[in-house]
């Protein structure tokens, strides 16, 4: 919305910059974009069901002819409140506020101006004595729905400015009926007061000054309150982007216990997890034969759906490492299906490979060949760095799994797991699991940082099209 100038702000502290919508993030431009629809949807219907119940009220309150000149002018404000909604955007607006005050000044007119086919003539003053101000109110209470706090400020100032334009003018050019003050103070006799309240000529200028001020306090009343809910709504969006970039790292499962706890990240702890390297073999003579953009796109393509298959099974990714990435079972909270859930998830990026390199083959591509290390033990998790904090899980499990995965090209294997991850895998899962099939047991392996020789289980790699 545009910004306008506010009286109050000295003493309501609104008087604040408005934030160009180009500099919000997405997450942001998406809640402010479905606000402002929904809104604009509730307003207009709001307003439809206001003029159909005014529609028929008016004929049965004064059943007569000349009520129809009322019943199109109503027509025309139903009109007014589909163009809102198409014109309805979020930010800056000239037409939306030209719509907006369009609105307004149809209301003003509707008012202000009576029926040319009302068989009465009634001095101007009169059309105050009925009580039309009143339906600014429902054009203000339907704006809250849709339109920002500035926007209901302007809305109270610009309905206050043409009231008083209207008094104004009813008070320099108004017409008079002549006798009839004359004759309703003779009427009333020493009661003075009395006459000047009835008097129709009177405008009674202490009550339309009350009306507008009264309207004004209301229009910024519904300004706060709409400011402070329009807070509540960018802090939700907050919420959802923190929500989304936790997703990014956590599976769906473990990004809902960290939504609901309060910084559980920061205890340090160490506990058992499963983690798994993955590499794609021979990428640097890849990269090194293939035109950047195209190594870009293979390299997404690939963690794209490592990573699906991470989230999938309850994992969480820790970081990417070039053409590689690391992921942790257990993280940052330890379940009973750790190891098998690790096991099953190398699995189905074996599978998922073997599905991108048929895709691969039929575009006339080579095949992207994966390399998948486990083991299983302990770890210290927690947040390391001082000023920007990084949640990183540590030991000596993340560098025996780390080698095991390098194990995989001396082995001429697609997969090797540690005997450790094998035997809670097995433990962890139900008989026949097919997760544990065609695991073939390997002679001993020395492993750098282990004093002890190592049992390693490998799979062997399927074909692959060429």
């Amino acid at each position: 919305m545009a910004r306008f100038f506010n009286p109050f702000s000295v003493l309501a502290g609104l008087d604040e910059p408005i934030r160009d919508t180009s500099t919000l993030n997405r997450h942001t431009e998406a809640v402010l974009e479905r606000h402002k629809r929904e809104g604009l949807h509730l307003a207009v219907h709001a307003r439809w069901v206001a003029i159909a119940v005014v529609a028929v009220m008016l004929p049965i309150l004064n059943p007569r002819w000349d009520m129809l000149y009322y019943e199109v002018l109503l027509v025309a404000m139903a009109g007014v409140g589909w163009l809102q909604r198409r014109v309805g955007v979020v930010g800056r607006s000239r037409r939306e506020l030209l719509v907006l005050m369009l609105d307004i000044v149809l209301m003003t007119f509707i008012i202000a101006v009576p029926s040319p086919f009302a068989p009465e003539d009634w001095p101007t003053a009169a059309i105050h004595q009925f009580g039309g101000f009143d339906y600014f109110y429902v054009l203000l209470a339907a704006g809250t729905l849709a339109y920002s706090w500035r926007t209901i400020l302007a809305f109270g100032w610009w309905t206050g400015a043409l009231w008083a334009l209207v008094a104004g003018g009813i008070w320099l050019f108004g017409r008079q009926v002549p006798g009839l003050s004359e004759g309703i103070a003779q009427a009333l006799g020493d009661r003075a007061d009395l006459a000047r309240i009835l008097d129709p000529n009177s405008l009674r200028l202490n009550f339309r000054i009350q009306e507008m001020v009264v309207f004004l306090l209301v229009s910024l009343i519904l300004a706060l309150t709409v400011r402070r809910y329009s807070r509540l709504l960018l802090n939700s969006a907050r919420l959802e982007r923190e929500r989304e970039n936790l997703s990014r790292y956590f599976s769906p499962n473990v990004v809902e216990q960290l939504s609901q706890n309060d910084e559980p990240l920061k205890q340090t702890r160490t506990h058992d997890v499963a983690v798994l390297f993955v590499d794609i073999v021979g990428f640097t003579h890849y990269a090194a034969t293939h035109d950047p953009q195209q190594v870009i796109a293979t390299l997404r393509g690939f963690h794209a759906r490592m990573e699906a298959e991470v989230f999938r099974h309850g994992g969480t990714l820790d970081k990417y490492l070039g053409d590689g990435m690391m992921a942790t079972f257990g993280t940052p909270f330890p379940s009973e299906q750790d190891a098998i859930n690790a096991l099953r998830c190398v699995r189905a990026m074996r599978d998922s490979l073997q599905v991108w390199n048929a895709e691969r083959a039929a575009a006339g591509e080579p095949p992207i060949l994966g390399s998948f290390g486990l083991h299983f033990g302990p770890v210290v998790l927690g947040d390391i760095g001082a000023n920007r904090l990084e949640f990183a899980v540590l030991g000596n499990t993340v560098n025996v799994a780390s080698r095991i995965e390098k194990l995989t090209r001396p082995l001429v294997c697609e997969i090797a797991l540690s005997d450790q991850m094998r035997q809670r895998a097995e433990g962890q899962s139900t008989p026949g699991d097919p997760a544990l099939d065609g695991l073939f047991r390997q002679a001993p392996q020395a492993v750098r940082g282990l004093d002890e020789m190592v049992t390693v289980w490998t799979l062997s790699r399927p074909e692959v099209l060429h």
